[in-house]
């Protein structure tokens, strides 16, 4: 509706020009009333791209503490048959701790990667215990932290393009103008390492 009525005030905009049909002062009105019509469509849409980019972390943010309640789970299953491992154990805990007081997107970037690479270890150590592989508890949490890491990634993926977005629309002419006078800010990017996925391909450990 709104392109609609910006497409009518420039068509009749032309025709003014080249046949002199409408006075210089509707003239004035009808250039006035188009730019305040493309202000409103650009603060709509700077309005939208923000609220989708706090959707889209919100989305982020279920998945993030899905995975931190399996940690507990999984640590308590290990726990049971890996009796000289504590270091390994203690330092997924403290990854999960950390990762759950993150504040920002970069904090929680960073501890992300910190809690992937602590999981990464663990797996990797449950490869020397057999009995610990056959367990089926451990096999279900493996298997739903993995889906869950592959839905963090989606999600991820899904939110840094509605970041680019925004972004591009707050530094590009002309939709810039009305993000710096309404002061719209942009957010930050959720960067995780490559090695993002513990679940499902853990590092190998020898002993």
């Amino acid at each position: 509706m709104e392109s609609v009525v910006i497409g009518v005030l420039i068509i009749i905009l032309i025709a003014s020009a080249l046949f002199d049909v409408i006075s210089w002062s509707f003239n004035a009105v009808a250039i006035l009333a188009l730019v305040i019509a493309w202000a409103i469509i650009m603060y709509n849409r700077l309005i939208r791209l923000t609220n989708r980019s706090e959707e889209a972390w919100s989305d982020i943010d279920v998945q993030l503490k899905r995975r931190y309640d399996l940690i507990p789970n999984l640590v308590n299953t290990v726990k049971g048959y890996v009796t000289h491992e504590r270091g390994t154990l203690d330092s997924v805990t403290e990854a999960r701790t950390r990762a759950m007081n993150a504040q920002t997107v970069e904090q929680h970037a960073q501890a992300e990667n910190m809690l992937t690479g602590a999981l990464k270890t663990l797996f990797a150590v449950a490869e020397n215990y057999p009995n610990l592989k056959a367990n089926e508890n451990f096999v279900e949490l493996q298997r739903e932290l993995s889906d869950t890491e592959n839905k963090i990634q989606a999600a991820r993926r899904f939110y840094n393009g509605v970041v680019q977005e925004l972004q591009n629309a707050l530094e590009m002419f002309p939709s810039n103008i009305v993000g710096n006078m309404f002061g719209f800010k942009t957010r930050e990017f959720f960067q995780l390492s490559e090695a993002e996925g513990a679940a499902r391909e853990p590092v190998k450990v020898s002993f």
